[in-house]
């Protein structure tokens, strides 16, 4: 008798739609993370809403890579923080401001239209106030 062979998937069929979410969002949450890794070294980079940003995709992405960044030492606080009371820590709230403020007068010194200008600070007041309105322990 011979075995009954079932076929494996079709190596010529596009990616199901889930798979292909799922890579995308740990790109994103990798760009993130990396973004977020830079501004531990720049104080000009924020580094909160970038591992914020990180800790989201992963939870869509990869399971064990957001377990990996809730575990670090450096990242898992800021996430642990934020989710259990919506807490930024007044360091990190120090350095997103500052870097609103460089890349508005950096828009300024460029030479940036005035109109870009004055969206770019209406969009920084609404995140410098929102940053500064959640609680800081």
């Amino acid at each position: 008798m011979k075995p009954d062979l079932q076929p494996g998937p079709d190596p010529s069929a596009p990616p199901e739609a889930g798979t292909v979410m799922r890579a995308l969002w740990v790109c994103v949450g990798s760009v993130s993370l990396a973004l977020g890794a830079v501004g531990v070294i720049l104080p000009l980079l924020p580094t909160t809403p970038f591992v914020l940003l990180a800790a989201f995709a992963f939870a869509r992405g990869s399971p064990r890579l957001r377990g990996w960044l809730t575990g670090n030492r450096i990242f898992g606080p800021i996430i642990a923080d934020w989710e259990a009371r919506g807490v930024i820590a007044p360091r990190y709230k120090a350095m997103a401001c500052t870097a609103m403020c460089a890349v508005l007068l950096a828009s300024v010194l460029g030479g940036l239209a005035w109109r870009l200008i004055a969206v770019q600070a209406v969009f920084m007041f609404c995140a410098a106030a929102y940053v500064l309105s959640r609680p800081s322990r």
